[in-house]
């Protein structure tokens, strides 16, 4: 046997490891959060007839006390000088944390939690000057005469959910050679996708565009599912097939950064993006539904996907402001984290560091945690990574070039200037002028 897995306190680790999967799928964010269908209905109804009323969506906590007790037995068991242990004992803490939200339900305790996992977009990091938030506002303010001037024209949903369903099903099961990821549809989906290990679901009311093809495609099945079956497929670490909540931050990091690596990423999508983070923003400085509601309207949405975009901001929360979920301002942050991690990690050759994002649903501190049981067999490589990871050089060439082009204004010319240059050059030779 190798002499790491030999390790006498693995047992009792691999033990809690096991005892933390059990726990870990009892408590479930999204399910205990969720708005009803019949909600959206009667606020649009409302709306349109001149008798606008803020939702009134359940906010009952949810009884966690036996898994809290689980999670705090796990936690106290574990040996954390052991660099898995501690891994583990973060995971079950994040657990933990995730609990105590879902019991806090509708109350301050539910946003203080949420931003232990999800983080805040006013977050100012030491060594950083910007917060996500300001991040978001600087792409609004950059696209909003693009899309005033009707430059950037939208692209037309045209696909139904089930022919939208056939062309992910052709990309896809290609590239997940060993196991079988269904694509279905569900009418009460609150958002158009998500995906798990054995299924992506659509919502089947959604219409698609073809640019929708290609994000979800490196979104939500090259990473979101990817990473899961990755973990699923670990030999000893189970807790890197569930997704811990403490993973979301580097997960929906990774997996929007798929979308810009590969071009698959539109300026509707990143004004999304960036529109969530400023309405996570404003409803925890008191903002109500109605006015992150309005954000959305006024910035082009329409009045179902504005309702839908402010629903995934205050479930859970309170619809009076405040108390919300920041789940959405992960996005950015996440995103922003990720381009850096893989910066540092390439310019210092470490390559490995790129593959490893794929073991399993981890974070990039995960990442350096687990790498040296790589060599060991303790942590399996990926049987699943996006096609953009598998070469390092395509990644570090489109760095390289955007940390070139990055020192050149564009607010110092105009496009006349490139026939003026051409001019200048020509009449400065003094050849047959």
């Amino acid at each position: 046997m190798n002499a790491a897995l030999a390790d006498p306190a693995l047992e009792r680790l691999f033990a809690a490891d096991a005892a933390i999967v059990k726990v870990g799928r009892k408590i479930r964010v999204l399910d205990a959060i969720g708005w009803p269908a019949w909600m959206e209905t009667r606020f649009l109804d409302g709306l349109r007839a001149g008798r606008p009323e803020l939702p009134v969506p359940t906010t009952t906590p949810q009884a966690l006390n036996d898994e809290v007790a689980e999670l705090d037995a796990i936690m106290r068991g574990i040996d954390r000088g052991h660099p898995i242990g501690h891994w583990l004992w973060k995971t079950a803490w994040s657990y933990r944390v995730a609990a105590q939200m879902l019991r806090g339900i509708g109350t301050p305790e539910f946003t203080r939690c949420s931003t232990l996992l999800y983080g805040r977009p006013d977050t100012k990091y030491e060594s950083q000057d910007v917060t996500s938030d300001d991040a978001a506002r600087d792409m609004l303010a950059t696209t909003d005469h693009l899309i005033d001037a009707r430059l950037i024209p939208e692209t037309p949903a045209t696909m139904t959910a089930a022919q939208f369903a056939d062309r992910i099903r052709e990309r896809i099961d290609p590239f997940f050679t060993d196991d079988k990821v269904e694509v279905v549809l569900d009418p009460d989906l609150a958002s158009k996708a998500a995906a798990g290990s054995k299924r992506i679901t659509l919502r089947a009311t959604a219409m698609f565009s073809e640019l929708d093809v290609e994000q979800l495609v490196q979104h939500e099945a090259f990473i979101h599912s990817a990473t899961l079956l990755n973990g699923k497929h670990q030999p000893h670490v189970k807790s890197l097939g569930v997704g811990s909540p403490r993973t979301t931050r580097t997960q929906e990091g990774l997996a929007t950064y798929s979308e810009i690596i590969t071009g698959a990423i539109d300026l509707q999508r990143l004004r999304r993006v960036a529109l969530r983070i400023v309405a996570v923003g404003q409803a925890l400085q008191g903002a109500d539904f109605m006015e992150v509601f309005r954000t959305f309207l006024d910035a082009g949405q329409s009045e179902v996907e504005s309702y839908r975009s402010a629903a995934r901001v205050f479930r859970g929360g309170d619809v009076r402001g405040k108390v919300c979920f920041t789940k959405d301002g992960a996005y950015l942050e996440g995103v922003i984290m990720v381009h850096l991690f893989i910066c540092k990690a390439l310019h210092e050759g470490r390559a490995d560091i790129l593959r490893m994002l794929f073991c399993g649903r981890v974070n990039s501190a995960d990442v350096i945690t687990l790498a040296p049981f790589r060599e060991s067999g303790l942590i399996a490589g990926p049987r699943y990574v996006a096609p953009w990871a598998q070469s390092p050089e395509r990644v570090l060439a489109t760095m390289a070039f955007s940390a070139a082009t990055e020192r050149f204004r564009l607010d110092t010319f105009k496009l006349d200037r490139f026939v003026e240059y051409e001019d200048e050059r020509i009449a400065e030779s003094g050849i047959g002028v």
